[in-house]
């Protein structure tokens, strides 16, 4: 055969459909001649152990993309093909070898086919042979060059020589560019000796690995290394020798090690390199390959012994190396074949349900794959998805069906497009069900309850008997996206897709806890995606837009104050916001992957648009964001007061602000609109004076975020919920609001039943958990029992979760979001430096319960509004994705696609639903990433405006006026009385804003 050369050209072309076509071109199983395995075998006493291998097929195991070349995989397998991998035939298509490393051109690029056989068996049968196994034969066929004229290379044993390699001009080495300092060479040195790595170094020395612990001689490396024969002047070592100079590139090659052969042009190149040992059971070797990439393993001719590094060439006592291995390869004819097979796949149109058939099967196929069903039936459904038992019959599954599948849809297509252009497929559900609201696709959770641990004095969560195994039934039956139905008669594999599951789970996200209304606004589409084809996508840092293209709305401030047209802009953007003229397309993603390794996956895409009801004004530190505020409370002020009523309506706006801010505002508000009726709330000791019908009538209450953290305030809401009933208040918990890793990446934990979740999750944790739920649990509980209460206007101390207000703003949004103990630590830093303050973390966990983070139905938050909310913040929190999902459940309970399984959710958990969540939850794939990146993107641009950046106010200098007034012994006792919200043994008269805390 003659390698067409269009498949390996350098042109630009669809990765997706280049794939088609490679996957339509490979065979789905090869056959290597009988004549070729014996052939092979003979060479060094079957050096290989390749002898096993006859009789065996190699079936196509997979194709994936690498860099700059693509790999196709065949595996022989024990057990008529569905055992242990034995052997693999791995073909690369592509870029075979690269020879320059800046600005290459097409000489320096080699192109084409190469395959190499390995045998598993040194690996699995005595003697083992421990590392990477190397290939046993290789084929290479370049670009536009004819197989006729190309011989298979078989690896015979490395031959043993000696080289003399001399350093110059020494230099500094990696490790020094690195930054690595004496200190850090110490301590390897002495972390070498601790007890706990004794038994591992002391055998890595034996093996003469110390350099693995200990660098020596590490600060220099030689610019020039020079290689000379010692004994044997062979041409296969000759051509190893000569002047390697250091290349002048970092970063770009294992350790920046890299000695380039200087020659002629005519003179092949040779490179002197590291070549990492990647799965770490040994040391990096260096190299000396034809090309620049340490992974061209069929490129290496000769090998340095494993102690040798870089260093040793200036060290005239180890300049000659008497261990170095040459590469050896012979020449032999062997032939591999095309296996016939009788497998047909067809994909009917006709049948809606069906995506593809699979016949030709042979009886023993047949009994492969039902080995696990104990029916009696002529026509079963394949376990796939469920238990050991069900990954057994993938793997038959894989092994029969996989290949002739992907080579058919590869060649002639499905009744669904695959490519990532294709379009959505509208779906409607079935006559009297609505989408996300199927308790049989989708079984609801045991509801819990609590009930309070005498023994360890701890309340825990409690489900009814038997719910969890009811629960467990219940997934168990639920009816699944993919199907696999076998006929025993006709041999016939029948692959069932049921968009319809899907559906129903993209849209329990979007209407799961959010009040009835939204099931009923629902629209679904689906698409089937081949994974192999999607591309990753291009993210950008988050971007907040300006207001210019907004027209401007003038509000009458006192004078002589007036907005500024940026300003103007932004109260109508906020505005639109507030009258409900701001639409949002909300989005949730269902992906359902099919069994196997055809890499299909079933994505649903459930929709919902809405009018948003909040808004962040984004604007840097000084360009007027509380101005902004009180220009949209002016606005809005008659209407406000005229939609007052009793028992609840205030006709006020809930400023809620960090605890130093509070007469800030009122300042504020005094200087802009002194008209308006201003109520300050500094602490629960405020709350109880201030009467039901001075909060329906106050155009302004400002209260701290952090109020639940005051005193006796979380203990009224729970009094009042109770009516005066004696009942145990829990503390804000100290630990929530870290994202904690629920997983174990490379151990295995088995389960037991006193550990049924596999020890993932920390009991310390779970304890904070529980604690974190269960004030959720009463808190809420109690805001609604508060709302149902009889009160009179005279009545005081009613919490501000009784009333529902006007409007809604929070000053400084940034602080309530989640925040990692690093950003708390740099904080805390940076407020040093500054003398700005810091904001505790305990403040931010109380304002997160305040605004109802786990709470999706805006009408049952902890804070009530009619009109909308808005956030104010200088420095928002836009570097990641859960920030803006976080962001947007803040300001409104905008849905963006994850909110579902945010880790907020999360933190508040059961071990139980925990595991359920990593169990259930699919992976996000490329396509479901590049949703989530566009609609977090497209939430800002339609919900959030920032018209001056902290760049753009670097211009304006900031004067600070301080003026000292002394005070009289009875005048510093007024002062630290007026100290409202300050706990007494902190009230001081160097009192700062910022440091206003008020537990």
């Amino acid at each position: 055969m003659i390698l067409p050369k269009k498949i390996i050209t350098k042109e630009d072309h669809n990765l997706g459909s280049f794939q088609q076509k490679l996957r339509n071109l490979v065979p789905p199983s090869l056959v290597f001649d009988e004549a070729a395995i014996k052939a092979i075998a003979a060479i060094e006493k079957d050096r290989h152990r390749v002898l096993g291998l006859l009789e065996f097929t190699f079936t196509l195991h997979r194709i994936k993309r690498e860099r700059k070349k693509w790999i196709i995989i065949y595996y022989a397998r024990e057990n008529n093909g569905v055992g242990e991998a034995v052997a693999e035939f791995r073909i690369s298509v592509g870029e075979l070898k690269r020879e320059g490393i800046d600005n290459c051109s097409d000489e320096d690029v080699e192109l084409g086919m190469r395959g190499e056989l390995t045998s598993f068996f040194p690996a699995r049968q005595p003697p083992l042979v421990y590392g990477a196994l190397e290939p046993c034969c290789m084929i290479t066929i370049h670009d536009g060059e004819s197989s006729k004229l190309t011989q298979w290379m078989v690896k015979t044993s490395n031959t043993k020589t000696s080289l003399k390699l001399m350093g110059e001009n020494p230099m500094d080495s990696e490790r020094v560019e690195t930054g690595l300092t004496d200190f850090s060479a110490e301590s390897l040195v002495e972390n070498a000796k601790k007890s706990h790595n004794a038994k591992s170094f002391g055998p890595a020395k034996q093996r003469g690995e110390e350099r693995r612990w200990i660098y020596a001689n590490w600060k220099n490396w030689p610019e020039k290394i020079t290689i000379s024969t010692v004994k044997d002047d062979s041409e296969e070592v000759s051509h190893l020798c000569g002047e390697y100079i250091r290349a002048k590139c970092r970063q770009t090659i294992n350790q920046s090690a890299m000695w380039i052969k200087s020659g002629s042009k005519d003179d092949q190149k040779l490179y002197l390199l590291i070549k990492p040992c990647t799965n770490r059971i040994g040391p990096d070797t260096a190299i000396i390959s034809t090309s620049i990439s340490h992974a061209d393993s069929s490129c290496v001719l000769a090998t340095l012994p494993r102690n040798w590094q870089p260093c040793d060439a200036l060290n005239p006592k180890n300049h000659t190396l008497t261990d170095v291995s040459t590469m050896n390869w012979v020449p032999l004819d062997v032939k591999c074949y095309f296996s016939v097979s009788n497998v047909e796949v067809a994909s009917p149109e006709k049948s809606p349900d069906v995506l593809v058939t699979v016949k030709g099967l042979r009886k023993a196929d047949v009994v492969m794959l039902c080995r696990n069903d104990g029916s009696s039936k002529n026509t079963v459904q394949l376990n796939v998805t469920q238990g050991q038992k069900a990954q057994q019959t993938v793997r038959v599954f894989n092994s029969l069906c996989v290949a002739p599948i992907l080579k058919y849809a590869a060649g002639n297509g499905l009744k669904y497009d695959l490519s990532p252009e294709s379009p959505w497929v509208d779906i409607s559900p079935p006559a009297g069900v609505i989408f996300g609201c199927c308790d049989t696709t989708i079984p609801p959770r045991p509801t819990e309850s609590w009930v309070f641990d005498q023994e360890r004095g701890t309340w825990e969560r409690q489900s009814e008997p038997g719910a969890s195994r009811r629960y467990y039934l219940a997934l168990r039956d639920a009816p699944e996206p993919f199907q696999m139905w076998l006929d025993k008669k006709s041999s016939e594999v029948t692959v069932k897709c049921y968009p319809e599951v899907a559906a129903h789970q993209a849209s329990r996200g979007l209407i799961e806890g959010r009040g009835s209304d939204v099931k009923n606004e629902i629209s679904v589409r689906f698409r089937l995606a081949d994974l192999t084809q999607q591309t990753d996508p291009v993210v950008d840092p988050f971007r907040v837009s300006n207001c210019d293209s907004e027209e401007m709305t003038s509000v009458s401030l006192k004078e002589p104050y007036k907005l500024y047209e940026r300003q103007q802009k932004a109260v109508t953007k906020m505005c639109s916001i507030e009258d409900g003229n701001t639409l949002f397309e909300e989005l949730e993603m269902s992906e359902q992957e099919m069994p196997g390794s055809a890499g299909w996956s079933l994505i649903a895409k459930a929709t919902r648009e809405t009018k948003i009801s909040g808004g962040v004004i984004a604007d840097a530190i000084g360009a007027g964001k509380t101005v902004i505020s009180i220009a949209i409370i002016v606005r809005g002020i008659e209407k406000a007061r005229h939609s007052r009523s009793f028992p609840n309506q205030s006709s006020a706006t809930l400023v809620v602000v960090p605890p130093g801010l509070i007469d800030q505002w009122k300042s504020e508000i005094r200087k802009f609109a002194p008209s308006m009726k201003v109520i300050s709330v500094y602490d629960y000791g405020s709350i109880g004076k201030i009467r039901v019908k001075d909060m329906i009538e106050a155009d302004v209450v400002i209260c701290p975020v952090d109020i639940l953290e005051s005193e006796g305030y979380m203990d009224n809401v729970v009094r009042k919920a109770e009516k005066n009933k004696k009942i145990y208040t829990p503390k804000l918990p100290k630990y929530t609001g870290q994202q904690e890793k629920n997983g174990a990446d490379g151990v295995w934990i088995p389960s037991s039943s006193a550990d049924p979740y596999g020890g993932a999750n920390n009991p310390n944790n779970q304890k904070r958990r529980n604690e974190s739920a269960y004030y959720t649990y009463v808190y809420l509980n109690s805001v609604e029992k508060l709302r149902k209460m009889e009160v009179d206007k005279q009545d005081k101390g009613l919490p501000l979760e009784f009333f529902e207000w006007e409007r809604i703003i929070v000053d400084e949004i940034h602080e309530s979001l989640c925040t990692t103990k690093d950003e708390l630590k740099l904080a805390k830093e940076f407020s040093s430096e500054n003398d700005s303050g810091f904001f505790q973390e305990k403040n931010r966990r109380a304002g997160r319960e305040l605004l109802g983070i786990t709470q999706k139905d805006v009408r049952r938050r902890p804070l009530l509004y009619r009109r909308a909310i808005f956030g104010l913040t200088g420095t928002p929190l836009l570097d990641s994705s859960s920030r803006v999902i976080e962001l947007a459940n803040l300001m409104g309970n905008t849905y963006v696609i994850g909110l579902s399984s945010h880790w907020r959710k999360l933190e508040r958990e059961s071990c139980r639903d925990i595991f359920l969540h990593n169990y259930l939850e699919p992976k996000q794939s490329r396509e479901v990433r590049k949703h989530i990146y566009s609609k977090c993107q497209d939430y800002l641009q339609t919900a959030c405006c920032r018209n001056k950046s902290g760049e753009e106010m670097k211009g304006i200098e900031l004067i600070t006026h301080t003026t000292t007034v002394p005070m009289t012994k009875e005048e510093s006792i007024l002062y630290k009385k007026s100290q409202s919200g300050i706990n007494p043994s902190k009230q001081s008269l160097s009192i700062k804003p910022e440091d206003f805390d008020v537990t």
